[in-house]
């Protein structure tokens, strides 16, 4: 197996003839899958590697730093309380010659805004009503609620990416092989050879005008894994550079005591959790659902699925705002309790008029979340069927089939997992609990809306956790649209001679390739 994919690397023009510490270009080795190039499509970490490397945002995030910066920009600010304009860099083009234009931004906006596809991050846009060109280098975004203190974050994410209007449609998805024919990329890299989910090839791109400045390393090939065993076999055997997602606990724990490897971690904010269908779960009314769903809250053990299944590379959450973030409290906790409670789990459905057994119909994913999502789910399956309140039904699904039918309320149940746009406890509520939120469950409240709207708008920093703590503990004791179950780190295993991998572990969970060398 790792003889053969460093044939196919050398094939593609990696520049390497055997393991990973020879040769010029970089491989990195993922089982994050990607689901689509379009950003109007792509809201998932495996699509988030590549877009990182290829296109560029008005603002992006330096490494290690949590407040946006100029990347296609040259100037942004507040010009009236509801107007955020942006002056682009002069001459601005993407690798395929086009201009990069003010009318690129207003067309990369409006076609996200337009398409509004349920796999995708247009829900990051819900305060935007309209895209303005001022100038050919100017363009100003008009917000629906004035003083949005998250607007700037926002453009650094995959709502924000900029397209070219000469080469992508304005209102339908191009799909991966037509994205990497048009060659219109903008960022510190291209894309030269492409079999999706297979092997990738990025180069460094000469026309990139951005934050990063210059690709340390020309080439950059990714390989993608079906699972973490050969990840972690071919990273301790040299056959690539990085191992970046997801390796299990187990291996994890392994590769701290190999010498030809190091494990780098940083700041990550992954979240992990289970989704609740508001329309399809068990329950035969509103009250009778959160019932069932306040009782599947009383009956899990986070603590036992971060050291027993983990190995403390998780750790239990009881938000969907994760530890560390300013604002971010614990109402699971307070209200559920830390450990399992069958006399409370029970009394919620008794309450409710609701006979045990509840039959769950529980979703999880087989290849995007890690290896180790069959035993999290295993070990959720018995920690709920041990209160003798639930017999749950337990199936699995690949990634790329996963995301169509989560959609289409396949799953009342489901897991779930969230890798952050931004470093700010915004980024765990707005998308999750808005209006047409990324979770699709069905869920709308409008005292929950006016709470984020109130907390997106304030100043000032005391009042504004203040704010989010009453959406928090209001989301966990009134509707518990979804579960909180686990908070994760970001973890990259190395070989010896890559540096740059620490630099780019950071809260704004993008790995950019362009500060990697060997």
């Amino acid at each position: 197996m790792a003889g053969i994919a460093a044939l196919a690397l050398t094939g593609c023009g990696a520049g390497r003839t055997s393991g990973g510490n020879t040769g010029t270009g970089i491989v990195v080795g993922t089982t994050d899958r990607v689901f689509s190039l379009d950003p109007a499509l792509a809201y998932d970490n495996g699509s988030l590697q590549a877009e990182t490397q290829i296109y560029q945002t008005l603002l992006n995030f330096p490494a290690g730093k949590t407040d946006p910066e100029p990347d296609a920009a040259q100037h942004c600010a507040f010009t009236a309380p509801t107007v955020y304009t942006c002056s682009l860099k002069p001459g601005l083009k993407f690798a395929n010659g086009h201009p990069l234009s003010a009318q690129s931004v207003k067309f990369s906006f409006d076609r996200m805004l337009k398409i509004n596809d349920p796999n995708g991050p247009a829900s990051l846009l819900g305060n935007l009503a309209h895209t303005d060109v001022v100038d050919p280098d100017t363009v100003a975004f008009t917000l629906k609620v004035a003083n949005d203190q998250t607007f700037p974050s926002v453009l650094p994410t995959q709502a924000g990416i900029i397209v070219d209007e000469k080469s992508f449609p304005p209102d339908k998805i191009l799909e991966d092989d037509a994205v990497v024919k048009t060659g219109s990329f903008s960022g510190p890299y291209t894309i030269t050879s492409y079999d999706k989910n297979k092997l990738a090839e990025f180069k460094a791109n000469p026309d990139y005008n951005g934050l990063f400045g210059k690709a340390k390393t020309d080439t950059v090939s990714v390989k993608y894994y079906a699972g973490g065993d050969n990840l972690k076999l071919d990273v301790q055997q040299g056959n690539i550079d990085i191992a970046y997602r997801t390796l299990s606990p187990t291996d994890i724990d392994s590769l701290r005591g190999d010498n030809r490897v190091t494990v780098h971690e940083g700041t990550g904010g992954e979240l992990r959790y289970i989704v609740f269908n508001l329309n399809t779960m068990p329950g035969a009314n509103p009250a009778q659902k959160l019932a069932v769903r306040k009782a599947v809250a009383s009956s899990v053990d986070r603590d036992a699925l971060a050291k027993g299944i983990y190995k403390g590379t998780y750790s239990p959450a009881y938000s969907s705002v994760v530890p560390g973030l300013a604002g971010a409290t614990e109402p699971y906790k307070d209200i559920y309790g830390d450990k399992p409670n069958k006399q409370e789990a029970a009394k919620f459905l008794s309450d409710a008029g609701i006979a045990a057994p509840v039959t769950l119909n529980l979703q999880y994913n087989s290849d995007h979340y890690g290896g180790s999502s069959s035993e999290e789910y295993a070990a959720i399956k018995n920690q709920l069927e041990a209160t003798g309140l639930f017999k749950v039904n337990l199936q699995s699904t690949e990634w790329v089939s996963y995301q169509d039918e989560r959609v289409k309320d396949s799953y009342p149940l489901y897991q779930f997992g969230w890798f952050p746009d931004f470093p700010d406890a915004d980024d765990y509520l707005t998308p999750f609990f808005a209006p047409n939120n990324t979770l699709q469950n069905h869920f709308q409240e409008p005292s929950i809306n006016a709470l984020l709207t109130a907390e997106t708008t304030e100043s000032d920093p005391a009042k504004r956790a203040d704010i989010l703590k009453q959406v928090q503990f209001k989301l966990a004791d009134d509707y518990l649209p979804m579960l909180p179950l686990l908070a994760g780190r970001n973890i990259a295993v190395a070989a010896k001679n890559i540096q740059g991998v620490d630099e780019t572990l950071d809260p704004s969970f993008k790995f950019r390739f362009g500060g990697l060398t060997k």
